[in-house]
């Protein structure tokens, strides 16, 4: 049975060039990347997932989320400072996730550094989102290949997580980011999700 939306078959509409045929990526490109997001908890998930992803494809951290969920405490950031040696251990056995040390290391230092953030009195939201003045940029980029591996914004987004105390954060984990949570709309002017996050 085909799915019909705005009186367009599902199958038949233009996406990203990445999204491909995988009814996972299917569903994250269509209803998660590139929608802003404001909620702390969530912004934080995917800071984390995709320092996750360094390294490897979108696809691969995707198919790990509901593990990631489970072994990180639902991304709660009180829970995630508090992991000690055991924890890690256990974590670098859990086959729900990437089995990466520094990664793992680096997840409990974002959850510190969150933290911190919170206790001066400014939300990630706030923090994050002032690098493209608080609305997402609305890019027209005709070609999946004229994507930026990153830009001015997010090597200083990139700057002042580092100096903040976050890890994995470099300026094309930022920009991808970025991307995600909707600070940029990178759409290809061609998908139809372009013209829906304008």
């Amino acid at each position: 049975m085909t799915t019909t939306v705005l009186n367009t078959p599902v199958e038949d509409r233009v996406r990203c060039r990445w999204a491909g045929p995988d009814p996972l990526y299917l569903a994250y490109h269509d209803e998660e990347w590139g929608v802003p997001v404001h909620d702390d908890r969530r912004l934080f998930e995917m800071l984390l997932l995709e320092g996750a992803q360094a390294g490897l494809s979108w696809i691969t951290v995707l198919r790990r989320r509901e593990g990631y969920r489970r072994a990180f405490d639902g991304f709660d950031p009180e829970a995630i400072a508090r992991y000690g040696p055991e924890k890690t251990a256990a974590l670098l056995a859990d086959p729900g996730i990437i089995r990466n040390r520094a990664k793992v290391d680096a997840a409990v230092a974002n959850a510190r550094a969150s933290l911190a953030l919170r206790d001066a009195g400014e939300s990630l939201d706030s923090l994050l989102w002032r690098f493209v003045g608080g609305s997402p940029l609305q890019n027209r980029w005709p070609s999946h290949s004229q994507l930026p591996a990153e830009t001015a914004e997010s090597k200083a987004m990139s700057k002042e997580l580092k100096r903040r105390g976050f890890a994995f954060v470099g300026p094309t984990i930022c920009y991808a980011f970025m991307q995600a949570v909707g600070m940029v709309n990178d759409h290809t002017v061609d998908c139809f999700r372009h013209a829906e996050l304008r």
